[in-house]
């Protein structure tokens, strides 16, 4: 977290487990929920991932609508997106998310993926019930996203299925946040160590 008089950047972390929320005594201290991490720069709203950590920022946001946020998912295995459907805010009018990812292996977009889950027998119901504006957009790595003056650069990372890393960058600070990257024992990935050159902070999983 940066703040001061001309500064205000904050992170926070919702949920840092991989794989499967674990709550219990053995995980208090850092949470047991999926990934899920906010940025907030400026008056700019970022959200990294969407597992169950979503579900409780969602419930903070209620205090703050109306709600513009951009979403970016780094692929979509069920620990990035499970949260999504317990996304209160998102079903409410008046609330707009801008939602980022990917384009599959199987060259199904974000907005199929996460539609998917919430379809019968598995959900209860459907995406279209949500009320709030989605705007969903397809990236490609190296493509830049501008957010007015915040710019985040997406790069694909050395996984078995696609998943992808983001730098967010502003007024002269940057993070890298890249999880779900398979190491190599033999060297590092050139891609990765170019984004997160000079980054401030870098938020990296090493499941494998």
């Amino acid at each position: 977290m940066v703040t001061g008089s001309t500064v205000d950047f904050f992170i926070q972390f919702w949920g840092v487990r991989d794989k499967i929320s674990s709550p219990g005594k053995d995980t208090i201290r850092y949470g047991g929920n999926t990934s899920c991490v906010e940025m907030r720069l400026g008056k700019k709203c970022l959200i990294f991932d969407g597992g169950t950590g979503l579900r409780v920022l969602g419930n903070k946001l209620l205090s703050q609508m109306p709600v513009e946020a951009h979403i970016f998912f780094t692929n979509c295995h069920w620990d990035n997106i499970q949260g999504f459907p317990f996304f209160t805010p998102a079903f409410i009018p008046g609330n707009c998310f801008h939602i980022y990812g990917a384009t599959a292996s199987n060259g199904s977009s974000m907005e199929q993926r996460l539609a998917c889950q919430m379809q019968p027998p598995t959900f209860p119901v459907p995406i279209q019930i949500m009320q709030s504006e989605l705007q969903f957009y397809n990236l490609t790595s190296g493509e830049k996203v501008s957010l007015d003056d915040v710019t985040v650069e997406i790069v694909s990372l050395n996984s078995l299925q696609g998943s992808v890393g983001y730098k967010v960058s502003w007024r002269g600070y940057s993070v890298v946040y890249a999880t779900a990257h398979s190491f190599n024992h033999k060297y590092l990935d050139d891609k990765l160590l170019c984004l997160a050159h000079q980054a401030d902070l870098l938020i990296l999983d090493a499941p494998y």
